[in-house]
């Protein structure tokens, strides 16, 4: 891997990921410097609060809609990190442009900036929800990520390249369910539970922010990378938090699926199966893309789905990962 020394940008890095991130680039790659760019003053603010004064922080208040500030903030960046989006399903459907323009428009952006700016490697975060989306939020980051695969194209004649890292619900982050589930229960209320039956894939924060930075250490450029993460049930996951609280159906809301997936069948031909993740190839590589080494071929029609993985987290398992956090 080739942080030591080197400049990086992350876009949202006010968040939970960006500052689980910024936190484990300072302690392990001694980076010349790491620029933290976001809209909220109020975040930056709090977030350099925790860091103090370290000399390797620079912090640029802009918006990925800004494509000018974009290239401001990357003169002489070497890695960039995006994880600036608009996230909440729900909301998506009430306000499907500002998404767009966010999401797509602002990964447009990043690209360019990051072509003209000479940045040496991109790795945008992807999300589960952009495999076969049925809701706006979905297929909002499903252009995203085709973007910034195909961005390849014509960055192939420059030194950038850009790869997406596509995973599920994060344990720990600003918008987990565990601290609402917690919250009802020390107030004697039952669980609301969309359906009984849902299932999600579950990663750490840690175990996002090693996987996006061992990404850095792999890509080649247009590779979709994917790790092999457990399921879980969501009633489970009550069960873990609140063991003595009831919970109740409510239903699924608007844009939500019963089971997420990260891999769809059609996408089977083109990904491969290494230790620890799975690589969904570039459907067209003109930029001399070179496929992973030791990578296995998944079988015809293979889906990497929360309900039919063949890892799982038990209620005990859950119960030990929450113990973790406290």
């Amino acid at each position: 891997m080739d942080l030591a020394g080197s400049s990086i940008l992350i876009t949202g890095g006010t968040g939970s990921f960006g500052k689980a991130f910024v936190s484990r680039v300072l302690r392990d790659f001694d980076p010349r410097r790491v620029v933290v760019f976001s809209r909220d003053e109020l975040k930056q603010y709090e977030l350099r609060q925790v860091f103090g004064d370290d000399p390797r922080l620079r912090w640029f208040i802009g918006d990925i809609r800004d494509r000018d500030r974009l290239r401001r903030a990357m003169h002489g960046i070497d890695h960039v990190v995006h994880a600036a989006a608009l996230k909440q399903v729900d909301t998506a459907e009430y306000n499907p442009f500002e998404y767009v323009q966010t999401n797509v428009s602002g990964s447009q952006n990043v690209i360019e900036a990051a072509i003209d700016c000479g940045v040496r490697k991109v790795v945008a975060l992807s999300t589960d929800k952009a495999s076969s989306p049925i809701n706006l939020y979905g297929a909002t980051k499903l252009v995203a990520d085709k973007l910034f695969v195909s961005a390849n194209h014509y960055a192939a004649h420059h030194e950038t390249r850009l790869s997406v890292v596509r995973y599920g619900n994060v344990m720990g982050s600003r918008g987990s369910v565990i601290p609402f589930f917690a919250r009802l229960a020390a107030e004697g209320r039952s669980l609301p539970i969309t359906d009984k039956r849902m299932t999600r894939f579950w990663i750490t924060l840690d175990q996002a922010v090693g996987f996006v930075l061992d990404s850095f250490g792999l890509m080649h450029g247009g590779e979709l990378y994917v790790p092999r993460i457990p399921s879980m049930r969501i009633v489970d996951l009550a069960q873990a938090v609140a063991p003595d609280s009831p919970v109740h159906e409510i239903g699924i809301r608007p844009g939500e699926k019963l089971h997420e997936e990260m891999i769809a069948p059609d996408d089977s031909h083109r990904t491969v199966r290494l230790a620890d993740r799975y690589v969904v190839m570039p459907t067209i590589a003109t930029w001399g893309y070179t496929p992973p080494e030791g990578g296995q071929p998944v079988s015809e029609a293979f889906s990497y789905r929360s309900d039919t993985n063949d890892l799982w987290l038990t209620v005990d398992d859950l119960r030990a990962m929450l113990a973790s956090f406290e």
